[in-house]
C-alpha cells in the first residue's frame, strides 16, 4: 500500500509539474476558441446609386427539446406551437406531435425555421417557450449571411458572386467575384469564447481580439434604366425564336465605361436565365460583323480602294476546290469594294483577301494582330473567352484559311472583342477597354477610382476610318440592315449570320446559326454602342442577323433614347444679347446721371421706371401697364425727396 500511495503522488507531480503545461494547453483547447466574426461584405451599386448587390443576415431558429423543464414545457407548447402554425401555415397539431417526438428521442437540434429574414427571426424568437432563451427555453439561433441581388435576374451574373464550398474550393463569378478578394470581402475578426456547457460558448472578455473590417463598396459602370432595357430587349427575342441563348452589351463610345451587360440561356422548361457569361467568356466564329475588320486592313495596306469593283459571279464561286456562296439568289455580280461590305457578300470579301494576301497572308494577319484581336482584352471578371487568329504553320491552317477569316469563319472572338472594335471606329479610332467599375468607397471616402484604359490610340488612318464609317451607315440604309433603318433615328452597324456545328453529322437535316448584329448610334454622333449575339434560333422563324439580333440592337437604341435623351450640355450661360445690352445701358446711363433733376422715363418699361425714381428719393404711383407713356412731373425739373410722382403706363 506504501508503495502504489508512492506511485500515486509521483504520477501526480509528474502531471502538475512535468507534462503540466501539455495538458492545461489540451484543456484550453476543449474549453476555449477562436471564434471568427464574420466581416460585413460591400456593397456593390449601379453608376447611379442603385443596389444591385447586398449582405443580409439570415436565421436558422432550432430548439433544444430537453432543455426546458417538464413543467415549463406543457405549459408553453401548445401556445408555441399555435404561434408557428400562424407563422408558417402548418396545423398546430403537426408542431405538437413534432417537438414531442424531439423531446422523446431527446433531440437537441430540432429545426423550426430556416433561412429567415431579420423581422421574422426577432417575431420567432419572441414565441412562447423560446422567449424564455437558450437555458430555459431550448432557443437556438444560427445566423448566417446571404448574398442577395435587388433587381433580382437581371444582369445577375454579371453582377456575380463569390461561393466557396464545403471543401474551401471558391467560384468567383461576375463583378462580385472579380473585385471580391481586393475590395468587398473586408477582414474578419475573431473573438474568445469559453464552453459553458449543452454546447454553449460565452464570450470571456466584453471586446473582440481582433476586430472585422467591412469590405469597401464597389460602385460599377452599369445603368439600371439601360440593364433593364437591354435585359428585355433581348429576352424578349430569344422567347419568340426559340433559340438557346444570348447576350447583348451596351457601351459608352468615349469611355469604354459598360452601361448594360446580359446574358441569357435557356432552361429544359424553356425559361430563360442568366445562366453563364457569354458575352465575356463564349469565344465562336463571329461570321459577317468580321468583314468589316477584313475590309478595314485591305484598306489601310492601301491593296484596294472603296471603289475597287470585285467580281461576285453569280453567287457562287471557287476557292482552292471548296465552293463560297452569298445568301443573295443570282448573286451581286460586279460591285464596288464598299457595296460588298454593305450587302455583306462572302465572296466579295474573300475575293479582296484572297487576291491581296495569298501570297503573303502574314500581312493580313499581321495587320489584325497590330488590333489586338489575338489577345484577350485583359478584362478582370474571371473567365475571359480566349480569341483564336491563326496563322501559318497553326494546325488548322490551310489555302482555305485566308478566304474563310475574310467572312468570319476559321477564327474566334468574344462577343465583347467584336464590340470593343467596334467601339473603336464609333470613337474615331481610339480603342478603349471596356471597363466595369467606376470607383471603390468607404462611406464618402474614395478608396481608388478607375479611369478610362486605352487599348490603342489610333487603330488606322482618318481616310479608312471614315470610309468605314460611312459603309456602316450605309449597311443600315441600303444594305442588309436596311429594315432597320428609320428616317427620324439614326444608327450604324454591321449584321452577321454564321454557321455554328456545321462539323456536326446531323447538320445537314439541322442546320444551327450564330445571329449577330454590332453597331453604334446616333451614326453621326455616337454615344453607345451595341452588341447583340444569339445563338441557334429556330430555322423556322428566321436567322439572319438583320431578322434576329438587329431588332433587339434596334428596340434597345430607340428605347434608350426615349427614356434618357442625350442632352446638350451648355458649356457657357455668358451669352451677348445685343437688345437686352443695349437696354440696360439706356437704364444705367439715366439712373447714374440723374439725381437731383425729373429724368424723362417715358418709354421706358414699368418694371425698370420705377426703380430708377424710387432710387432718386421719389414716391412712384403707377397708372396702368407696359410702357410709360407720360409723367406728372417734366424732364428737368428740380426735385425734392419724398415728392410723388405719378405715371401712366400704356
Amino acid at each position: 500500500m506504501f508503495i502504489f500511495a508512492l506511485a500515486v503522488v509521483f504520477k501526480l507531480l509528474s502531471i502538475q509539474f512535468i507534462q503540466g503545461d501539455k495538458y492545461r494547453g489540451l484543456a484550453e483547447t476543449r474549453t476555449i476558441k477562436n471564434v471568427v466574426i464574420p466581416a460585413n461584405r460591400g456593397n456593390v451599386y449601379s453608376a447611379n446609386g442603385n443596389l444591385l448587390a447586398t449582405s443580409v443576415p439570415k436565421y436558422d431558429i432550432r430548439i433544444d427539446a430537453i432543455t426546458p423543464s417538464s413543467a415549463t414545457f406543457e405549459k408553453y407548447l401548445k401556445p408555441l406551437c399555435d404561434s408557428l402554425s400562424k407563422f408558417s401555415g402548418k396545423p398546430s397539431s403537426y408542431y405538437q406531435k413534432e417537438i414531442r417526438k424531439a423531446r422523446a428521442n431527446k433531440n437537441r437540434y430540432y429545426l423550426l425555421a430556416r433561412n429567415i429574414g431579420y423581422s421574422d427571426y426577432i417575431r420567432v424568437r419572441n414565441f412562447p417557450l423560446l422567449n424564455l432563451g437558450a437555458f430555459k427555453g431550448g432557443l437556438i439561433v444560427e445566423q448566417t449571411t446571404k448574398r442577395e441581388h435587388p433587381m433580382g435576374g437581371i444582369a445577375q451574373r454579371s453582377i456575380g458572386y463569390e461561393r466557396f464550398d464545403e471543401d474551401g474550393n471558391v467560384t468567383r463569378a461576375g463583378i462580385d467575384g472579380a473585385f471580391g478578394a481586393k475590395y468587398l470581402r473586408g477582414k474578419d475578426g475573431q473573438r474568445l469564447k469559453q464552453k459553458i456547457g449543452k454546447g454553449q460558448w460565452k464570450p470571456i472578455v466584453d471586446y473582440n481580439q481582433i476586430e472585422p473590417q467591412d469590405g469597401y463598396d464597389v460602385y460599377t459602370t452599369i445603368s439600371v434604366n439601360i440593364q433593364d432595357i437591354a435585359h428585355h430587349a433581348l429576352l424578349q427575342q430569344l422567347e419568340y425564336y426559340e433559340a438557346e441563348h444570348g447576350c447583348v452589351v451596351v457601351m459608352e463610345v468615349e469611355t469604354g465605361e459598360i452601361r448594360a451587360i446580359s446574358n441569357l440561356g435557356r432552361t429544359s422548361k424553356g425559361t430563360y436565365y442568366e445562366k453563364l457569361n457569354y458575352a465575356v467568356g463564349e469565344a465562336h466564329e463571329p461570321g459577317s460583323t468580321f468583314k468589316v475588320m477584313a475590309l478595314m486592313a485591305a484598306l489601310e495596306d492601301k491593296v484596294i480602294d472603296t471603289s475597287t469593283v470585285i467580281d461576285t459571279k453569280s453567287g457562287r464561286k471557287m476557292f482552292y476546290g471548296r465552293p463560297i456562296t452569298d445568301s443573295h439568289h443570282g448573286g451581286y455580280g460586279k460591285i464596288s469594294a464598299a457595296r460588298a461590305l454593305e450587302v455583306s457578300s462572302n465572296i466579295g470579301l474573300a475575293t479582296i483577301v484572297d487576291e491581296n494576301y495569298s501570297d503573303n497572308p502574314k500581312k493580313f494577319i499581321n495587320r489584325l494582330r497590330s488590333w489586338s484581336l489575338n489577345k484577350p482584352l485583359g478584362l478582370p471578371i474571371i473567365g475571359e473567352g480566349q480569341p483564336e487568329i491563326p496563322e501559318p504553320g497553326d494546325e488548322i491552317w490551310s489555302k482555305n484559311a485566308l478566304p474563310s477569316m475574310a467572312y468570319g469563319y476559321n477564327m474566334e472572338l468574344t462577343p465583347l472583342q467584336t464590340l470593343t472594335f467596334y467601339n473603336a471606329i464609333a470613337n474615331n479610332g481610339v480603342m478603349v477597354k471596356p471597363r466595369f467599375i467606376r470607383e471603390v468607397r468607404e462611406l464618402n471616402n474614395q478608396i481608388e477610382v478607375f479611369d478610362r484604359e486605352i487599348i490603342n490610340n489610333k487603330i488606322c488612318s482618318d481616310k479608312t476610318l471614315n470610309e468605314i464609317q460611312e459603309i456602316l451607315k450605309n449597311a443600315v440604309v441600303r444594305g442588309t440592315g436596311r429594315r432597320l433603318y428609320s428616317a427620324y433615328f439614326s444608327m450604324a452597324g454591321k449584321t452577321g449570320t454564321a454557321k455554328t456545328e456545321y462539323w456536326m453529322e446531323d447538320y445537314e437535316d439541322n442546320p444551327r446559326y450564330v445571329s449577330s448584329f454590332a453597331g453604334y448610334f446616333p451614326a453621326d454622333n455616337p454615344k453607345y454602342s451595341c452588341i447583340v449575339v444569339i445563338h441557334k434560333p429556330s430555322t423556322k422563324k428566321g436567322y439572319y442577323g438583320a431578322d434576329v439580333s438587329g431588332p433587339v440592337f434596334k428596340r434597345i437604341a430607340q428605347k434608350i433614347f426615349t427614356d434618357t435623351p442625350i442632352i446638350d450640355e451648355v458649356q457657357s450661360l455668358d451669352v451677348k444679347d445685343t437688345k437686352v445690352e443695349k437696354e440696360f445701358d439706356g437704364y444705367y446711363g439715366v439712373s447714374e446721371k440723374y439725381k437731383t433733376i425729373m429724368p424723362s422715363v417715358v418709354g421706358l418699361p414699368i418694371m425698370d421706371a420705377v426703380p430708377i425714381l424710387e432710387n432718386m428719393g421719389l414716391k412712384v404711383r403707377i397708372n396702368g401697364e407696359g410702357e410709360v407713356v407720360s409723367q406728372s412731373i417734366s424732364k428737368g425739373e428740380k426735385i425734392k425727396k419724398n415728392q410723388t410722382v405719378i405715371i401712366q403706363a400704356s
